[in-house]
């Protein structure tokens, strides 16, 4: 079992930048890919970037390419989200997902992720 814990949402001003990070305990072996995803009120959720476990981000969203940094500390089993240039439409609640299946390596769908965070507020105003 593992667990996913996200923090570092909040509320920032359009053009402001946001660091998330998701802490990951449990169960972290056979790790396929590690994703970012959003959802806002009354829309699905969408995928925001994915990376493979000690390795090279692998897919990102068209509508975030450009401003945004995902990275990972392996020592404490912690991924980073940065986002900059933010707009209101970027707001939402961000989760973190892992995922056992090779498909999440090249596709970024939540149904292809098997454990989730509780995720965190993001709210960016105009």
């Amino acid at each position: 079992q593992v667990q996913l814990v996200e923090s570092g949402g909040g509320s920032v001003q359009a053009g402001g930048s946001l660091r998330l990070s998701c802490a990951a305990s449990g169960w972290t072996v056979n790790w396929s890919a590690i994703g970012w995803f959003r959802q806002a009120p009354g829309r699905e959720r969408e995928g925001v970037a994915s990376i493979v476990p000690g390795g090279d981000p692998l897919l990102y969203a068209e509508f975030v390419k450009g401003r945004l940094i995902v990275s990972q500390d392996n020592g404490k089993n912690t991924e980073y989200l940065e986002m900059d240039s933010l707009k209101p439409e970027d707001s939402g609640m961000y989760y973190c997902a892992v995922s056992t299946s090779v498909r999440a390596k090249w596709r970024l769908s939540a149904a292809e992720f098997d454990d989730w965070g509780q995720g965190t507020q993001v709210t960016v105003s105009s």
